[in-house]
């Protein structure tokens, strides 16, 4: 389902997937018997994104359902949108909003929020200088 949202709704791509489990990935998250699979998602320009599945152990807390921005544990992913338009009349059919509208940050970039599947926050942006935004 996590998978389905970045790739189906936020157009990203598959550009790898592998199952990491051993020692090293064991110190690397500092959990023992941690077995994860990773699938790598990338968009036309910029960064990619790693999403991680841990398969081992089971036992990882959900993530908090009254979890505010202003929380100290509260974390979002960027993504900055060609069509911002476009991609909320998309994204707000098939996810939950945090954000009530499109808005205009200082820089007078505009974004909003959106929840993923499990609950993280992903802001779409469009910079001040995209014309796509009106």
């Amino acid at each position: 389902m996590r998978l389905a949202f970045y790739r189906d709704v936020l157009g990203m791509k598959v550009a790898g997937t592998s199952e990491n489990y051993g020692t090293e990935q064991e110190h690397l998250n500092n959990v023992f018997g941690a077995r994860l699979r990773i699938t790598a998602l990338r968009a036309a320009t910029g960064p990619g994104i790693e999403l991680l599945e841990y398969l081992a152990p089971r036992d990882g807390k959900p993530y908090p359902a009254d979890l505010h921005a202003n929380d100290v544990a509260f974390w979002q992913t960027h993504i900055t949108s060609s069509s911002l338009v476009d991609a909320w009349k998309i994204v707000s059919t098939k996810a939950p909003l945090i954000s009530s509208a499109i808005s205009e940050k200082q820089d007078h970039a505009k974004a909003f929020l959106v929840r993923d599947p499990d609950g993280h926050a992903v802001e779409l942006e469009a910079p001040a200088s995209s014309a796509s935004t009106k």
